[in-house]
């Protein structure tokens, strides 16, 4: 009965232990997140569309009468909803690029059955289990089991929206930012915005901080770009955004 007492004690304490880290986590990622300030559902800029969906922005371009998004949401009602306020039908999105895959970002793919998916190659090993995203133990999970792997510094079209990406790991390994028409640069998680300028991005959430913060450099020196579009922490014009960023020159 002892041995049995003593092993009762033993697993209540690690089962408690359990409950505490779990809620200690789970704390500090509210504590973080009320630092965000997305975006509420609207149209931006020459054909480009934002839907807040929680703490998150996706994004959307227009092309003619079809969409690209960027990234799909942390709630699959929340988007639909988004849709129906912009009045886009989910039909119309013929493509979907993944700035990454933690959850907050592929949940509504599902609304976009007929849309190519298009994430980064370096992204994978977080679906495929090679490698863990949280604390070791989770893996990221996407909606859709058909999808093309992207490397740093493609560039492709799709109808007439030219793409070029721009690997910026850190946040997640394979974190991509894609720049449209050359105007257009969307970060995804690579970084946040604080008074209108770039800074690093949470680093609770970030796999590597460190890492991160030489991304941000690399998109920092880019020319010719408008604005800079984040997923939880606005947009804004590019030029001023990045003015006081050390450049990495190899990206201009």
């Amino acid at each position: 009965m002892k041995k049995v007492k003593a092993l009762l004690i033993i697993v209540a304490a690690v089962v408690a232990g359990i409950v505490i880290l779990v809620g200690a986590v789970f704390l500090k990622a509210r504590l973080e997140q009320k630092k965000m300030h997305p975006l509420v559902t609207s149209r931006l800029a020459e054909n480009v569309y934002t839907i807040h969906d929680g703490i998150v922005n996706m994004y959307l371009v227009k092309d003619s009468d079809v969409y690209i998004a960027i990234d799909a949401g942390t709630d699959k009602i929340a988007v639909k909803e988004g849709l129906k306020q912009l009045k886009i039908d989910s039909s119309k999105v013929v493509s979907v690029l993944l700035t990454h895959t933690d959850f907050d970002h592929v949940a509504a793919l599902s609304l976009f059955p007929k849309a190519t998916l298009r994430f980064s190659k370096a992204e994978e090993q977080l679906i495929n289990g090679s490698t863990t995203r949280s604390f070791g133990i989770t893996h990221n999970k996407i909606d859709r089991t058909q999808y093309t792997l992207i490397n740093d510094g493609e560039t492709f079209t799709i109808g007439h929206l030219k793409v070029r990406t721009i690997l910026t790991p850190g946040h997640t390994p394979g974190s991509m930012c894609y720049l449209i028409n050359d105007r257009y640069l969307f970060v995804g998680d690579a970084l946040s915005l604080k008074n209108d300028k770039v800074a690093p991005f949470n680093k609770f959430f970030n796999r590597d901080t460190d890492q991160a913060i030489q991304s941000i450099s690399k998109i920092a020196g880019l020319s010719g770009v408008d604005y800079l579009f984040t997923a939880h922490y606005g947009y804004g014009n590019y030029n001023k955004a990045v003015k006081e960023w050390p450049k990495e020159t190899s990206s201009k």
